[in-house]
């Protein structure tokens, strides 16, 4: 019996493995367009005003605050808080579907734990993928990426 329990629970294991790579390729399709944006738009803008603080003229201070002040659009971009408050929600969301799954293993007849596990969390991803249509479009409205494609 213990062998098929193993057996069972390698294979929902690895649905479940599906499932979370299926959401880390969805989010990173969806989430490409923002992180170019930030990688190109953003740091050549950057590069490019930090290259014009370089004046003999300036003082070495000056050329810092400039530096700095070129900086600060990149900083806001890596600082958005909404794609870690979402990543962090499915990871509580998925530590719930573990605990379950935990507690429902140490009670007696509970031979559909895994199958409950394998919902649970199906759900979870499935809900987070709904999200990210509209995560992606504050993330563009804050970046001021108004040209969505």
């Amino acid at each position: 019996m213990n062998h098929i329990a193993n057996a069972e629970e390698q294979i929902v294991t690895e649905r479940l493995r599906r499932k979370l790579n299926e959401v880390n390729s969805s989010a990173q399709s969806q989430l490409s367009g923002v992180q170019d944006h930030i990688n190109f738009t953003l740091q050549q803008a950057y590069f490019k005003c930090a290259y014009n603080c370089f004046d003999r003229r300036r003082s070495h201070e000056e050329i810092s605050n400039c530096v700095e002040h070129c900086s600060v659009p990149v900083m806001q971009a890596q600082n958005l808080v909404e794609v870690r408050i979402i990543t962090e929600k499915l990871q509580r969301a998925l530590m719930v579907c573990q605990d379950r799954y935990e507690s429902a293993k140490l009670q007696p007849g509970q031979s559909n734990s895994m199958n409950d596990l394998e919902s649970c969390v199906s759900q979870t991803i499935d809900d987070s993928v709904k999200t990210l249509p509209s995560l992606v479009e504050r993330l563009k409205t804050s970046l001021g990426m108004y040209n969505s494609t």
